[in-house]
């Protein structure tokens, strides 16, 4: 059998929704990730969440079963610390809008932190915080208006826990943009550095990104010319997959990581038809239709990567009735 992670030296993972949900693994994916090592796979955990270390992801992932060592996670805040050193001066003022983890790297690369805006800061860097306060986002405005450069590390607007979703950085993000005359350097997919500096940090020829988003994971492989892989135990699903514009369209599909030890999910044209396994979707009148098996996860997944052949191809086709068909599927 070949797998689809075959085709790939390294695999990069997003966290939230893709291997974890709050305090509880995704099923499948300790199993998963340890078959992976067990094949010579290269694993790199990518998060977008700056509101914990590394070593605090170090710490979560194994007490959940999954092997992870400090090298293998690249979090938001190192990449965004890295951009800044790049665009700042050494020992720059820097305001923190964000939590402790992202004041500890600005402190570790030898930035100097104050307290608000009345310490004249050259930059304010913002990431998620979920103890952030209006007072915290007002002196983030004020320095910004006063001239200080502003810098985000993702812009990711809700986030996935095992309650439901939540808002993220990019909603606090939000908050400071409706009062500044200026956009944030982001360092957080779906921009380029910190897949960058993951596919750096492990040495991958030819790696696969992983995740749950299409805005923020599919999008940013697209940025950094890699191929992805999109599950469904996050924030998108189905009908988002349907809608996808170019730059957020996965190269492949599964349900959830145990995907990757599969064989890929190929679909194929015949005429006007689109087959995919024993899935079989056409257009007609202006509506996206399919036959075949949809008795569990696996048969819907065939089915839906046959249907968005089809809007993907045309986005003025209507699959509504043929999602709704695919009731196991989020």
């Amino acid at each position: 059998m070949t797998r689809f992670i075959d085709a790939y030296d390294a695999a990069m993972f997003d966290l939230d929704g893709v291997v974890y949900l709050g305090p509880e693994p995704v099923k499948g994916s300790p199993e998963t990730l340890s078959e992976l090592r067990v094949l010579g796979v290269r694993i790199g955990f990518v998060t977008n969440n700056a509101g914990r270390s590394a070593e605090v992801v170090v710490e979560h992932l194994n007490s959940l079963g999954i092997e992870c060592h400090r090298e293998d996670v690249v979090t938001s805040t190192q990449a965004i610390a890295q951009l800044m050193l790049r665009e700042l001066p050494t020992g720059a003022k820097v305001l923190v809008c964000g939590a402790q983890a992202l004041a500890d790297e600005m402190a570790s690369v030898g930035f100097t932190l104050v307290d608000n805006y009345l310490g004249e800061p050259d930059a304010v860097v913002q990431g998620y915080d979920p103890q952030m306060s209006f007072p915290q986002i007002d002196d983030a405005c004020f320095a910004i208006q006063r001239g200080a450069r502003w810098f985000g590390t993702n812009t990711d607007i809700n986030r996935p826990t095992h309650l439901g979703l939540t808002p993220g950085a990019g909603s606090q993000i939000a908050c400071v943009q409706v009062c500044v005359d200026t956009e944030p350097m982001i360092a957080g997919k779906p921009y380029p550095p910190l897949l960058q500096e993951t596919i750096k940090r492990i040495g991958a020829e030819h790696p696969v990104f992983v995740g749950d988003r299409l805005d923020t994971d599919i999008a940013g492989a697209h940025n950094v010319g890699i191929d992805s892989f999109l599950v469904f135990t996050g924030a998108h699903g189905k009908r988002e997959l349907v809608a996808a514009v170019p730059q957020q369209r996965p190269t492949a599909i599964g349900h959830d990581l145990r995907g990757l030890v599969r064989p890929k999910r190929e679909a194929t044209w015949d005429g006007a038809i689109v087959r995919c396994q024993d899935a079989v979707a056409t257009a007609s009148s202006g509506q996206v239709h399919v036959e075949g098996p949809l008795d569990d996860v696996d048969q819907q997944l065939d089915a839906l990567w046959a249907v968005v052949q089809h809007t993907w191809r045309d986005a003025g086709l209507d699959a509504s009735a043929a999602l709704d068909r695919l009731g196991l599927l989020s």
